[in-house]
């Protein structure tokens, strides 16, 4: 009886416990694999809920959302210059960031939130950005679902 108990009191902490959140990483670089003023990963994929850290590994950037390339409802938040942006997503859907500094270079990423299908994805891909900024974007919204 007691075998029993204790199973089933394990087994009620264990479907209680709610799913653990990732805290993922993405740093903020002059030169990386995707070449000069990069954020790496460029491209996350999290869950509601999850915490992704824009880590400024070399001086000079900022994370910011790009207001146009957000889920619906969703304000478009600024990070401040050589500091940690935490970007905290409560809406499933893709995110566009950049580096205000260095976005005419290109510098953007996207985390898409959730499984997909993301609701404002066409409406991501439809934005006009910047020449280098469209060129880096237009990958990473094609991995996007």
């Amino acid at each position: 009886m007691k075998r029993i108990a204790a199973l089933a009191l394990t087994l009620s902490v264990v479907i209680a416990a709610p799913a653990a959140a990732k805290d993922v990483i993405v740093k903020m670089k002059n030169a990386g694999a995707g070449g000069a003023m990069v954020f790496e990963p460029a491209f996350v994929k999290a869950a509601v809920g999850d915490t992704v850290r824009f880590v400024p590994t070399d001086p000079s950037h900022n994370a910011e959302t790009i207001s146009t390339m957000l889920p619906a409802g969703v304000a478009p938040s600024k990070g401040a210059m050589n500091k940690e942006f935490v970007l905290k997503p409560t809406v499933a859907g893709v995110y566009g960031v950049k580096c205000q500094p260095h976005y005419s270079m290109g510098m953007v990423a996207l985390v898409q939130v959730g499984n997909g299908p993301s609701a404002n994805l066409a409406a991501a891909k439809a934005v006009k950005l910047a020449p280098f900024a469209a060129k880096r974007m237009t990958p990473l919204l094609a991995q996007a679902k």
